[in-house]
């Protein structure tokens, strides 16, 4: 790997960093600059995608009103891509952790998927997936699933 693609996959993997901690934190304005304004969202929940960074700021509202702080976030096998401009990273993640009403959730696995740009000298998320295996024959998410 060429030490300037070295270096790039450092500074995203610290950006990753710093989004687990602002998840964990529960905090909004924290998630939200690893991602550009004209993301590209396609979550385990409703609707099947979404554009932009309000949409993605929707995603995040809706996760961290259903958890008390602090959330546990686990990106498991964090694995990077990137040549110029361009990256990709994917991961298993999972978060977890008391819910509102007090009750602990163990949460679920999702296989994460994230394309990045770099844009004015930063590295941003442009389009996002995560997703749960299917159960073809319940048609039932899978989400008892363990690495």
């Amino acid at each position: 790997m060429p030490a300037q693609h070295a270096a790039e996959e450092a500074d995203i993997r610290q950006r990753f960093d710093k989004l687990a901690e602002a998840i964990r934190a529960a905090d909004l304005d924290g998630v939200m600059p690893i991602y550009a304004p004209d993301i590209v969202t396609y979550d385990v929940q409703a609707p099947l995608r979404r554009f932009g960074a309000e949409g993605k700021r929707k995603n995040w509202v809706d996760v961290f009103t259903m958890f008390q702080p602090p959330l546990n976030c686990e990106m498991l096998d964090l694995t990077i891509t990137v040549n110029d401009d361009m990256a990709f990273v994917y991961s298993l993640n999972r978060i977890s952790g008391t819910l509102r009403n007090g009750d602990a959730s163990s949460g679920f696995w999702v296989r994460a998927t994230a394309c990045l740009r770099k844009i004015d000298g930063n590295w941003l998320i442009v389009h996002d997936h995560a997703s749960v295996p299917l159960d073809i024959e319940s048609r039932r998410a899978a989400l008892d699933l363990e690495p």
